[in-house]
């Protein structure tokens, strides 16, 4: 009797678990980093888009230790060795640069991504504001990770250094 029930209990524990965990199955979009600037930075950032705004999930190596400012730019072009093609931060609001957190920012402004000792970072997070498609989309745009923290105030950008990485957004 007690086997079953506790058979029985952990089924509905299961269930419930189940019913609580967030499905991330809208439209998708990924990017490839590649290296910019004399850097070796590599990596992949996955955007899906959910009902608050984009999940962005990306895996990052070859950094310095410590914060990069990470922002989606306005065009979809890494070719510049420097990747000054990638132009701006995207802003489709016309908004002054800010935190990432604030409604006074630029459609494209992230948190800072940071790197450990070996030089990796891992972020996963919302960003509210925008899609994948529409006036607020980030499909062929790029996403940039530059060598310095952002401070989220300097203009135009966050004083955040030479870009290392870019990668163009592409639907899945």
């Amino acid at each position: 009797m007690h086997i079953r029930l506790g058979i029985l209990l952990g089924a509905i524990a299961l269930v419930g678990l189940s019913a609580c965990a967030t499905s991330v199955s809208g439209p998708s979009a990924s990017a490839e980093l590649q290296a910019r600037s004399g850097s070796s930075v590599s990596g992949r950032v996955s955007l899906v888009e959910t009902s608050g705004g984009l999940r962005v999930e990306a895996q990052v190596a070859g950094l310095s230790p410590g914060e990069h400012g990470f922002h989606v730019h306005e065009v979809g072009d890494c070719s510049a060795p420097d990747a000054s093609s990638a132009k701006g931060h995207f802003n489709p609001a016309g908004k002054a640069h800010g935190h990432h957190a604030s409604s006074e920012r630029h459609g494209g402004d992230m948190p800072n991504l940071v790197a450990n000792a070996a030089g990796e970072a891992r972020f996963s997070g919302v960003v509210s504001g925008l899609t994948l498609s529409g006036p607020n989309g980030v499909v062929g745009r790029s996403v940039v990770i530059h060598a310095d923290p952002d401070d989220y105030k300097s203009q135009p950008a966050g004083n955040s250094g030479k870009r290392v990485a870019c990668g163009v957004i592409l639907a899945r």
